[in-house]
């Protein structure tokens, strides 16, 4: 990964105002959610990118922010199961089995996209409303952006930064 993206989203991660401007992009969102109730049954293809064909980008604040709350050492390995050790590059490597194994801190793009054919143009209007806000704070709070692709960045950042962990 790029020494700029990386080096973007671990002085992200140390700024608790970005933390929190993220959470209430998500809040927000959690409610047009709510608003539209969009079907998911948690088959966990939303998680194998390959078989579903697609690809998850993420922003520099979303990564600061997941870096700030991911599980690190024993706590990974523990409430991820063991997947991040075994992982073969496809897929997510933080799905455990059908579910997500960080449901509660999983970047935007997982929060909007639901294998519901009757939202897809819905998926689309609240993906292009949200990521522009999330850009614009990017913006406001001076962090460079950056839109990367979500397993180059687990690579690059919070995989490298956990065994950095590790190796302490």
């Amino acid at each position: 990964m790029d020494q700029d993206v990386r080096e973007a989203v671990l002085a992200a991660a140390a700024r608790p105002e970005v933390r929190e401007a993220v959470l209430r992009v998500y809040t927000d969102l959690q409610t047009e959610i709510d608003r539209r109730r969009p079907v998911c049954v948690l088959s966990g293809c939303c998680c194998r990118f390959e078989e579903f064909g697609h690809r998850l980008y993420v922003t520099t604040m979303e990564l600061g922010a997941f870096v700030r709350d991911f599980p690190m050492r024993d706590q990974m390995s523990h409430r991820l199961g063991g997947s991040i050790g075994s992982w073969t590059g496809g897929g997510c490597p933080l799905q455990v089995g059908r579910v997500c194994g960080v449901h509660s801190i999983r970047p935007f793009g997982c929060r909007i996209f639901f294998c519901d054919s009757t939202s897809s143009e819905w998926q689309h209007e609240q993906y292009e409303r949200f990521h522009a806000e999330l850009k614009q704070l990017h913006v406001g709070l001076r962090v460079p952006y950056f839109y990367v692709e979500w397993r180059h960045a687990l690579r690059g950042v919070v995989l490298g930064r956990c065994a950095s962990e590790v190796d302490k």
